[in-house]
């Protein structure tokens, strides 16, 4: 496949979306449609020549979004309110996902659980991460750490029937 070349804005999404406080990139939609997946999809590219690894998730609008941490704008020179220039190209690459701080502590007293997701690739790690992550009330996310542990224990290796359009936390890409 060869690369996706588009400009996007750096922006910060509307407190009212209740997304988090990061700087996102939204691809335009005719690149987002050159992608080999409408769902989450590892990237490698560059912003404004900077060399990054991302997984892009699925905003329900029919596009994807990432997450560009500070590190990454200070590497790239670039802000919240600049177009950017970027180039993508999927890969089949997955980098590790951050783990949520519950759930690294829900892992290390399940040893049984531990091994379960360390035996999963990082892709459904990726999305049993998001499944923890898309729930409203705030008493839901609190048991998925747990839940999540006893669904791995009893063979499920994927979450099921989630709606990935609906992530709410778009997880951070990573310099290269």
């Amino acid at each position: 496949m060869s690369a996706i070349r588009f400009k996007a804005k750096l922006y910060k999404p509307d407190p009212t979306q209740k997304i988090g406080p990061w700087t996102l990139i939204t691809l335009p939609k005719e690149a987002s449609t050159q992608l080999p997946s409408r769902g989450m999809t590892s990237v490698e590219g560059t912003i404004s020549n900077s060399r990054f690894r991302a997984v892009l998730q699925p905003d329900g609008q029919g596009s994807h979004w990432f997450r560009v941490n500070k590190t990454m704008q200070g590497a790239a020179g670039v802000g919240v309110g600049d177009t950017i220039a970027l180039e993508i190209e999927p890969t089949k690459v997955w980098p590790e996902p951050e783990v949520p701080m519950d759930l690294k502590n829900a892992l290390a007293t399940d040893p049984q659980a531990h091994a379960l997701w360390e035996d999963i690739t990082p892709m459904a790690r990726w999305e049993w991460i998001n499944w923890m992550d898309i729930v409203k009330q705030n008493e839901t996310r609190k048991v998925r750490p747990k839940k999540l542990c006893s669904m791995l224990k009893s063979g499920k290796r994927r979450p099921c029937c989630f709606n990935r359009a609906l992530l709410a936390t778009p997880r951070s890409a990573e310099l290269l």
